[in-house]
């Protein structure tokens, strides 16, 4: 493998994983619908000058809006409204570690949805440890957190659904399309904006400049290079190495939000959180081990 592509992966792999503390930062000074706003807008802009500098926008596309609409919602609004709730609900670390769920779902919707997609059975048995490790991160009664555990976790569990479906609406609908990633991303991001001003309160939306830290994760951290780099990277590793294979960069986000958590910002976490984390890594590997789980995601 190339040193390139292995410097794509870790880089890819640790911006992922560092958006769950700025979500969080950033959710104590604005809403999360000012912040899923604010992230769109910010990731938007480098996606689409790449777009427009690789020639990859077309008028004809515009046929295809519905699809382009629904993804914007699966892929994009819900998937990161769900995210910032469970992260300023949640610990960051925990957050970071139920996002490692984002397989075991994805490959359940393809399941149910694809027909070609079928569960072997070290894959069922991924599933269910996963599940169970998400379970257990998710219990309120741990002294590590407070009574919004549960419904933290259910937000996080919100984004994973939606993203993991958004997986499979783009492998049935937009892949016979033949349409690049980078148009097609360029295109929901763009409807999400609309559809995000259009319901969003901007009401004190500016308080999120009274800290530099929460408006440099913002900006920084989950716009520019949590939306817009993070996508580019993920193109260049498809192209690079494969769908597949650029799937398993997956592995990294979780590992790097806990370590993040309990390293960085000190979060005190107590054995049964380890003891889950464990688990959901392993539902991970297990769901990802035959060789056309990630399929889904060409």
């Amino acid at each position: 493998m190339k040193l390139s592509v292995i410097v794509a992966f870790l880089v890819l792999g640790t911006i992922w994983g560092s958006n769950f503390i700025f979500m969080k930062w950033a959710a104590e000074w604005i809403t999360p619908l000012q912040v899923v706003l604010l992230r769109v807008i910010f990731g938007f802009l480098p996606i689409a000058l790449y777009a427009i500098f690789t020639k990859s926008l077309s008028f004809s596309h515009l046929k295809h809006v519905g699809h382009f609409f629904v993804m914007s919602i699966l892929a994009t609004s819900l998937y990161y409204f769900g995210f910032v709730k469970g992260s300023a609900l949640l610990l960051s670390s925990v957050a970071g570690v139920l996002s490692g769920a984002i397989p075991i779902i994805s490959f359940l919707a393809a399941m149910i949805f694809l027909r070609e997609e079928k569960a072997a059975g070290n894959q069922w048995l991924g599933i269910l440890i996963g599940l169970a490790g998400v379970i257990l991160i998710a219990s309120p009664s741990q002294d590590s957190v407070d009574q919004n555990t549960l419904l933290g976790a259910g937000y996080m569990l919100l984004g994973v659904v939606s993203v993991g479906a958004s997986f499979v609406y783009a492998k049935r609908f937009l892949g016979p399309l033949n349409i690049s990633g980078s148009a097609v991303v360029t295109y929901q991001l763009a409807l999400s904006t609309i559809g995000l001003l259009l319901i969003t309160d901007l009401t004190g939306i500016e308080d999120i400049t009274k800290d530099t830290r929460a408006l440099i994760g913002l900006v920084l951290g989950l716009g520019l290079l949590g939306t817009g780099v993070a996508f580019l990277l993920y193109y260049y590793l498809i192209k690079s190495v494969g769908a597949l294979k650029a799937s398993s960069v997956t592995y990294i986000p979780p590992v790097v939000a806990l370590f993040i958590g309990v390293f960085w910002v000190n979060e005190s976490l107590d054995f049964i959180d380890y003891f889950a984390s464990i688990l959901v890594f392993i539902g991970m590997i297990l769901v990802n081990k035959r060789k056309n789980v990630k399929a889904i995601l060409k």
